[in-house]
């Protein structure tokens, strides 16, 4: 509950705040009465009424036609629940070998989801934008979203993202320096069906974590690290169910801490960080050396090579056995480091590590054990069961919880309520 300010604008800004007091409570309580909202927030029954009136002509709360239990005498108490028909959040990741896209309802119930093959790497930033802007006027234009209100679309990249701005500092597998991603975008989507829809831009990892903390099959573990498993190796953190950005927001980056002083060179310029190592692209080189070619690998050739090193190891084909196991060792003592130091319940890894899990995770685990101070802590790692959409439906829900929390403002109310 808040109270507080003076004038129309003070007012309106608690009001604001109250609103989603109220639309936590009945996401939390659903089914639910107002009277069990105003116990929940400490908030008085006829303010209550009026919040619950105003969320139902912003298309986010509707009355279930129940009774409520708790009701005795006077006016039946109606149960009220979220209304999942009249919004949806898009998410969208840009990797550099595909784009995948999800939206999500109130419920953060998929709506629509979408792998698409695209060499980001070889595109270059400004194609990839725009490829990025068709994507996103596309899932507001399915007939899945059909009549619904989109209040966001979330752009994950793999690098170095100032979110505020939306600008990646730094993506190094990408070849992207200082792009001004948000303002490109919205410059992009001018003009269309999705001109209106409000742009976010972060990092993959983090949006990882994120959806795994909300969808995963760990949800709500609070103290939760998500790795990235593509070309490069980033690290999203959750501690106490909320994300840790760092300082300047660049928090996360294990795949650039150095575990191999005398290792390969990484696309950062440096030798021997942990992408270097066991970074998918450089796994595949060793797992199939007879299929990878020279020089970096285009988007296509980093799918296909997957799937040629998962068909290998299945037949035991020694070469690819020996570099998935040895790439889980090199993994396991990067989730050492991130163990010793933050001391999370659980690690996910996530892309493309998925389908190579069965190879990775027993040396990752055994090496992770072997490494961490508290060997015993009780940390779990996984392989994310959300697979390569992980970071669109983190960008997707993220949106739904930031509208929960007051950090996105609410749809401007576009109907008559039921009476209250």
């Amino acid at each position: 509950m808040v109270s507080g300010g003076s004038g129309p604008s003070g007012f309106q800004a608690v009001r604001e705040t109250n609103l989603g007091v109220v639309l936590r409570a009945v996401r939390a309580l659903a089914p639910c009465s107002r009277a069990a909202v105003a116990a929940a927030t400490g908030l008085n029954k006829t303010t209550v009424s009026s919040l619950v009136t105003d969320l139902m002509a912003r298309g986010l709360v509707r009355e279930t036609g129940e009774e409520a239990a708790e009701r005795r005498v006077g006016r039946p108490g109606v149960m009220l629940a979220l209304d999942p028909a009249t919004i949806a959040a898009v998410g969208v990741e840009v990797n550099v070998d595909y784009l995948s896209v999800v939206a999500v309802d109130l419920l953060e119930r998929e709506l629509l989801g979408a792998h698409i093959d695209f060499d980001a790497r070889a595109a270059g930033p400004d194609a990839c934008a725009g490829r990025i802007a068709e994507a996103v006027t596309a899932a507001v234009a399915d007939p899945a979203l059909a009549g619904r209100a989109v209040i966001g679309a979330s752009v994950a990249v793999p690098g170095l993202v100032d979110a505020p701005s939306g600008t990646v500092t730094r993506a190094p597998n990408l070849g992207w320096h200082a792009y001004p991603l948000r303002e490109r975008l919205v410059a992009r989507l001018a003009g269309t069906g999705a001109a209106e829809v409000p742009v976010r831009v972060d990092n993959d990892a983090n949006l990882g974590a994120v959806a795994e903390f909300r969808a995963g099959h760990l949800a709500r573990t609070p103290d939760l690290v998500y790795l990235t498993g593509e070309v490069g190796i980033g690290a999203g953190v959750l501690l106490n169910g909320e994300l840790v950005r760092g300082s300047t927001g660049f928090a996360g980056e294990i795949g650039h801490v150095r575990v191999a002083p005398d290792g390969p060179e990484c696309a950062c310029g440096r030798r021997g960080c942990l992408e270097a190592v066991a970074g998918v692209e450089a796994v595949l080189r060793r797992a199939v050396p007879d299929r990878a070619p020279e020089g970096p690998l285009s988007g296509t050739e980093i799918g296909e090579l997957v799937r040629t090193a998962v068909e290998r190891a299945e037949a035991d084909d020694p070469t690819a056995v020996a570099a998935l196991r040895d790439a889980g060792g090199w993994l396991g003592r990067g989730v050492a480091v991130l163990v010793n130091l933050l001391d999370p319940k659980a690690v996910v890894l996530g892309g493309y590590f998925v389908p190579l899990a069965p190879w990775l995770l027993p040396e990752c685990r055994a090496a992770a054990g072997a490494d961490a101070f508290a060997a015993d802590g009780g940390c779990r790692i996984e392989a994310s069961a959300l697979g390569l959409s992980a970071a669109a439906t983190g960008g997707a829900v993220g949106l739904i919880h930031a509208l929960d929390s007051g950090r996105l403002p609410l749809p401007a109310p576009h109907r008559e309520p039921a009476r209250a």
